[in-house]
């Protein structure tokens, strides 16, 4: 039993909105799901790391969902900004439960034991303009991470995060997530949202404050989901 993480599927499957425009996602689905039936088995767990569909509502998911269903393991998906769809995890669950998308489950305040891990994490957010709604949107997201992390104790295990904003980066921190972290003893964080050579080359990975970063976006992983263990 193995956990896995990928971010930034950006699926369109139920929607006309391809990626295959931007360099490097050409035939991505395809390269997709070959990497993952490669790599992944039934009885594996894949934590997907936000920016999952381009659905506007929960409803226009479904052939994305669908597809996803399909594919080996067991499934956690995290917020990302570009999911419009979000609604709340009881919605979800019900939405999940009446389509039998029966290996799915929503990462929101909660926690997953995965072997010897606790699965945690958040969207996240960066702070670039002190605007009352910025300042309150990462509020509410330190809140949701703190939240995550104490089901996490719950579980037992290592606590490993899983984020779609990256807590560092461009060698600026984001001192309020990075707080949550290190206050939990997390020792291992993967997120997404970072695209294309040049941003990559900006992003960090490795350790930071003791802290095991890992960018995980599709594009920067070659559409191939990452062994965490």
């Amino acid at each position: 039993m193995s956990l896995f993480a990928i971010a930034d599927l950006h699926l369109s499957l139920g929607e006309d909105k391809p990626m295959d425009v931007f360099s490097g996602w050409n035939d991505y689905v395809q390269r997709l799901e070959e990497n993952w039936r490669r790599l992944v088995t039934e009885d594996d767990t894949v934590v997907i790391a936000g920016d999952i569909s381009w659905a506007m509502k929960l409803e226009e998911t479904l052939t994305d969902f669908r597809f996803i269903d399909s594919l080996p393991g067991k499934k956690l998906l995290l917020k990302g900004n570009h999911d419009y769809w979000w609604s709340t995890k009881r919605k979800t669950d019900m939405f999940l439960q009446e389509h039998h998308l029966d290996s799915m489950q929503i990462l929101f305040n909660n926690a997953y034991r995965v072997g010897d891990y606790a699965v945690c994490g958040t969207r996240g957010w960066f702070l670039e303009n002190d605007t009352p709604e910025d300042v309150k949107v990462l509020n509410r997201e330190v809140g949701r991470l703190r939240l995550s992390l104490e089901e996490a104790k719950k579980c037992g295990g290592e606590p490993v995060a899983f984020l779609h904003y990256p807590p560092y980066y461009r060698g600026v921190e984001c001192p309020e997530i990075m707080d949550v972290l290190l206050s939990y003893g997390v020792k291992k964080c993967y997120y997404g949202h970072i695209h294309g050579k040049k941003n990559f080359r900006l992003a960090w990975e490795g350790d930071y404050k003791g802290v095991d970063f890992r960018l995980i976006s599709c594009d920067k992983v070659g559409f191939m989901p990452v062994l965490v263990r």
